[in-house]
C-alpha cells in the first residue's frame, strides 16, 4: 500500500478524481437529457412514481461516511456494471419496440451506455491506483427480469435513467471525497485546489 500513498500515486489519484467528477457531471447532464426524451417517447408521466426495480443499484447509503474510499470504488463500480447490464438490454428493446422511427432516442441510449462503460473502466483504474485490482465482473448483479410488458418496460426504464442520475451525483461526491484524501496525503496540500 506504501505505493498508493507515494506523493506521484496522490497526484495520479487526484488527476483521475478531477477527470471522473467531470464525467460524472456529463453523464448526469446527458442522462437528465435522455430521461425528458425517454418520458415523452415512451408517454410516461415524467411525475410517475417507480418502485424499486430489481436489478437497478439504489444510489442512496446510510452509511456513507463510514466507508473506506475503496469500499465506495468498490460500489461503484458495481453499480456502474450493472446499469451497463440494464442499459444494453433497454437499447436492445428500444431497437425492437420502436425501429428506426425513434432512432435520436436509441442513439441518445448508446452514448449514456458509453460513458458509462467509460465511467466504469476509469473506476477500475483508480482500484488499481489503490492497490485493489478490480473484481471479477462475473458478478455483475442478477440476471435481468425476462418476460415484463412493454409498460413493465418502460417503467424499469424510467426507473434505471432516475437511478443512474442519482449514482452520477453519488459517484461526483465519493470522488470528491477521494480527491480530498489524496490531497491529505500529499506532502503540501493546498486548500485552493479543494473541489
Amino acid at each position: 500500500m506504501a505505493a498508493a500513498d507515494s506523493p506521484s500515486a496522490a497526484l495520479r489519484r487526484r488527476d483521475l478524481c478531477s477527470r471522473g467528477i467531470r464525467l460524472a457531471g456529463k453523464m448526469r447532464s446527458d442522462v437528465v437529457d435522455l430521461l425528458d426524451s425517454y418520458v415523452e417517447q415512451q408517454g410516461l408521466d415524467a411525475s410517475a412514481s417507480v418502485a424499486a426495480v430489481e436489478g437497478v443499484p439504489v444510489a442512496a447509503t446510510e452509511h456513507w461516511h463510514e466507508q473506506t474510499r475503496t469500499q465506495r470504488l468498490l460500489e461503484n463500480l458495481a453499480a456502474y456494471r450493472a446499469f451497463r447490464a440494464l442499459l444494453a438490454q433497454m437499447l436492445e428493446e428500444q431497437q425492437e419496440q420502436l425501429g428506426e422511427a425513434d432512432a435520436a432516442l436509441g442513439r441518445a441510449l448508446a452514448a449514456v451506455l458509453l460513458q458509462v462503460s467509460a465511467f466504469a473502466y476509469h473506476l477500475e483504474e483508480l482500484l488499481q491506483l489503490e492497490s485493489h485490482g478490480p473484481p471479477s465482473e462475473e458478478v455483475a448483479g442478477p440476471p435481468l427480469p425476462p418476460h415484463l410488458g412493454l409498460f413493465e418496460r418502460k417503467l424499469r426504464g424510467l426507473g434505471v435513467l432516475r437511478e443512474l442520475a442519482q449514482w452520477a451525483v453519488r459517484s461526483a461526491r465519493d470522488l470528491r471525497q477521494l480527491s480530498r484524501a489524496s490531497l491529505g496525503s500529499s506532502s503540501a496540500p493546498s486548500p485552493a485546489e479543494s473541489p
